[in-house]
């Protein structure tokens, strides 16, 4: 009996594992060697080792993995050709293991492992599935064309499919993943996975049981991605998920804490089925008691007071207990108390805020600090620059090999680096390696290089055709290197310096050219920065006839009377004649080349960090020249028709900026206060201005003082930083020293996208979203002397990648101008509304396009209404 059954047994181990060659021809089966099934297995030496049905694989390899070896003992049957099968099978790449003894002989025996692999993929195909989702799910299901598929993938992806089914709110998704055999490829197969998604799972109903201390409403408002049909919840989402229902309970019981109910919990949660596509959310809660804090003491500090560090924490007796807040005045806050320690080197500092005591609805509490030794800056590290010199990103960095270690100094590194434009922000993070040991810390900086040379090409339509522009931006120029050919794309880099070029024409009658270069480092030690600027323009006036000829057709009709050149030729005149009879192409060419304005000018420039109040504070002295020459020019555009007339100005500006981002910026701030001044002519040169003179005469040496301020703040409103409210307020007025001479130039042309078809180094124009170009300069004057402007905007990211920064805007804006400081009244503001996006490509710039409503008539006496604009470049 005891051989019977043992002999049962190896039959049904081994049958299907070790089958004696019968894929031999029948006509050799006497040759066949024949295995005893006893109790004492015999023992044969491998002589040969052959693997067959395995093409896409090495023998060798196959050899290997079995375990078995020519040279090897073995018993047949026996454990060594159990463990081979099994480790194929585990491998899960073959449909069928057999190990073939296909002869023996004088001790020894020959194998063959027969092998069959599972079919490959030669096509995949998706039914029921928009392209969006197919691209998410390729490389998360892990089916690829060429591979094999196993019964494991095969489950695997279907369990992938339908868990992002059911985060997307399918929870009755049904997923197949088929197989069929390709009839153009032997051992591959065609997949199709077909999914029935059903109808999307929402949220019918959220029943509450047990709140007291929180309504329903704050329940709702605190479960942020389970939301009811309830209409506060118009815009946030109604589908049910079960890994974000999941998060909203961990949510609730968090708002709970914060406000004093340390020990709420969910007693019971249910989700029942309502109908085929809804269904109904059942909680039951424990609030618990009220708690509040008592008395807080302090172990362990050293460097700071009881007193002082209370302060900082903020959190004084009879206060409701706040487990958010705790832990935010002690780890997370910008002022928090762990920030105290670590700005101050000690990086191994620990809090540990201990419940020492519960009375009641009381709670004491023990701050438990080891502030450890102060940590010193040992290594600092820099990897990813592939764009600039190592010493022009070294020079940016606030650590410093040496210096104890300050979690502020590294923050405010990251600014720096930002701030460059060299690398993309998102990817900016500091790899902090401490060394509790020896006391010292090594800081890595990794850096990802963005492009940030930019290339600009518009277009714009004005009276007298397309104009058009190229300009060229290298920001990381290097002047040093003009001599090293070895250094150049397309112009030598390196430094971290700008060079610019910009040329715009329209061909005829208006061409100007720039050039400018900004040095941020002067000398290469200090962050003190020198700027040179060139210039030149030049515009042709539109020949008499053509004007006689417009006149007599339009009379009036179409642009409200001749006179209104006086916004500026690139403003008011563009707008003018450019919404009018800008596409009449007969009198496009008529221009007098006898008539014109011309403008060449440079600057020279020079700014310096400041250490107080703060660091953050720069001053910026400006040097400059223009000399504006008319001939036979347009009357009304300026007092003057003909002649040479000379600007020579200091510009001092006093400035604070702490943005974190010149791209998308989060936090911070930036305030800007200026002067421009001339030499007041008047008071020295001894003419009597108030005796008849020719304008050539009067404004030959243009005599002024401008005062401008600007003020932006931008504060993230959502918890992520992604939602950000900006807001500015901006300032000027040109002044006088003498009223009968009040400067013809540095004026302001107010309305519009603050871009002209023209550009006139004369005139400042300012943009106001929802007003055509020029529409709010004091009605009856040529130009304004002194604007206001308020905006708030609201910013949202929709992309913050390197190739794309995009955000979509929404903005209130309210500003005006007036013709001098007597009529000024700051409550008379045009206000207008509307929606934008902007997008900066690090070739091109910032783009963008936004759509204002005016809410107020312009100078003409008319609603301005609807208004779309164009941004290329500048900030409106």
């Amino acid at each position: 009996m005891y051989y019977k059954t043992l002999f049962s047994i190896s039959i049904l181990a081994f049958l299907s594992q070790l089958i004696v060659a019968q894929n031999i021809n029948k006509n050799d089966s006497a040759n066949l060697p024949v295995i005893e099934y006893s109790n004492a297995a015999p023992k044969y030496e491998i002589a040969d080792i052959k693997v067959t049905g395995a093409g896409n694989y090495e023998d060798f390899v196959l050899i290997g993995f079995s375990g078995l070896a020519v040279g090897d003992v073995i018993e047949v049957p026996g454990s060594a050709i159990t463990n081979a099968v099994k480790r194929f099978w585990k491998q899960g790449l073959f449909s069928d293991v057999k190990i073939l003894a296909t002869k023996i002989d004088s001790g020894k025996i020959w194998l063959n492992i027969a092998l069959k692999e599972r079919p490959r993929i030669s096509e995949i195909n998706y039914i029921g599935l928009k392209k969006s989702e197919i691209d998410d799910l390729e490389l998360r299901i892990g089916l690829v064309k060429g591979n094999q598929i196993t019964p494991n993938i095969s489950d695997r992806a279907k369990k992938v499919i339908e868990k992002f089914m059911e985060e997307k709110g399918f929870l009755n998704v049904l997923v197949n993943v088929y197989q069929r055999n390709d009839p153009n490829k032997a051992g591959h197969v065609i997949v199709d996975i077909n999914v029935d998604k059903k109808l999307k799972t929402k949220v019918h109903e959220i029943i509450v049981v047990g709140n007291k201390a929180l309504t329903f409403n704050q329940i709702n408002k605190a479960m942020k991605k389970t939301n009811d049909k309830n209409w506060r919840n118009f815009f946030r989402t109604k589908k049910f998920v079960k890994e974000e229902y999941e998060k909203d309970k961990i949510a609730l019981i968090d708002k709970y804490n914060e406000i004093g109910y340390r020990d709420a919990y969910i007693i019971s949660d249910s989700v029942v089925r309502f109908d085929d596509k809804s269904v109904s959310v059942y909680l039951t809660i424990d609030e618990g008691k009220k708690y509040y804090y008592r008395d807080i003491k302090w172990i362990g500090n050293t460097i700071y007071p009881y007193e002082y560090l209370n302060a900082v924490l903020n959190i004084k007796k009879g206060d409701v207990y706040n487990h958010k807040n705790l832990t935010e005045r002690l780890q997370s806050d910008d002022d928090a108390v762990s920030k105290l320690y670590q700005n101050r080197g000690y990086l191994f500092f620990q809090l540990d805020p201990v419940e020492v005591n519960i009375d009641g609805d009381s709670i004491d509490f023990e701050m438990r600090i080891y502030e450890g030794k102060p940590a010193t800056i040992s290594e600092i590290g820099i990897k990813g620059n592939t764009r600039v010199y190592e010493h022009v990103v070294r020079r940016e960095i606030r650590t410093k090999p040496g210096q104890l270690y300050s979690q502020e100094d590294v923050m405010r590194t990251l600014r720096e680096l930002a701030q460059m434009g060299h690398f993309d922000q998102e990817k900016l993070v500091p790899d902090i390696q401490p060394n509790p040991e020896n006391g010292t810390v090594d800081i890595n900086y990794q850096l990802e290089t963005k492009g940030s040379d930019q290339i600009e090409f518009s277009a714009g339509w004005g009276s007298t055709g397309v104009v058009g522009s190229i300009g060229l931006k290298f920001s990381n120029f290097a002047i040093q290197n003009l001599f090293r050919p070895e250094t150049y794309r397309i112009v030598p880099q390196g430094e971290g310096q700008t060079f610019s070029l910009n040329a715009r024409t329209n061909g005829q009658s208006y061409s100007s050219f720039s050039l400018s270069f900004l040095e941020p480092w002067l000398g290469g030690k200090r962050p003190n920065s020198l700027s040179a600027s060139v210039y030149y323009s030049a515009q042709t006036a539109i020949s008499d006839r053509y004007r006689e000829n417009m006149s007599n057709m339009y009379a009036n009709s179409m642009y409200g009377g001749y006179g209104s050149y006086g916004g500026g030729y690139g403003g008011g005149y563009d707008g003018g004649y450019g919404g009018g009879y800008g596409g009449n192409s007969a009198y496009n060419s008529e221009f007098d080349t006898g008539k014109y304005m011309r403008t060449i000018g440079a600057s020279l420039g020079y700014g310096k960090r400041l250490n107080w109040p703060d660091d953050y504070f720069t001053f910026y002295g400006e040097l400059s020249y223009q000399l504006f020459m008319l001939k036979d020019w347009y009357p009304g555009y300026f007092p003057m028709t003909e002649g040479s007339f000379n600007n020579l100005s200091l510009n001092l500006t006093f400035s604070r900026s702490s943005i974190d981002n010149p791209i998308f910026t989060r936090s911070g701030s930036a305030f800007s206060l200026g002067l421009k001044i001339t030499p007041p002519y008047s008071s020295f040169n001894g003419k009597d201005y108030s005796k008849p003179m020719s304008p050539d005469e009067k404004y030959k040496f243009i005599e002024y003082h401008k005062w401008t301020f600007s003020g932006k703040t931008f504060t993230p409103i959502t918890p992520d930083n992604k939602l950000i409210l900006m807001s500015r307020v901006m300032f000027s007025y040109l002044g006088h020293y003498n009223e009968k001479v009040k400067s013809p130039f540095e004026a302001f042309n107010m309305g519009g996208d603050g871009m002209s078809s023209y550009t006139s180094y004369g005139t400042d124009y300012i943009s106001m979203r929802g007003y055509e170009s020029g529409s709010l300069t004091p009605a009856g004057a040529s130009v304004g002397y002194l604007y206001n402007k308020f905006t708030m905007e609201l910013r949202y990211p929709l992309s913050l990648e390197q190739s794309a920064t995009i955000y979509a805007l929404t903005f209130l804006e309210a500003g005006n101008s007036f013709s001098g400081i007597k009529n000024y009244n700051p409550f008379d503001l045009k206000r207008t509304a509307g929606v934008g996006v902007r997008i900066f490509l690090p070739m091109f710039g910032m783009m963008g396009i936004d759509w204002g409503y005016g809410f107020d008539k312009n100078n003409t006496g008319k609603v301005s209404g609807s208004q779309f604009h164009f941004v290329l470049g500048q900030e409106l």
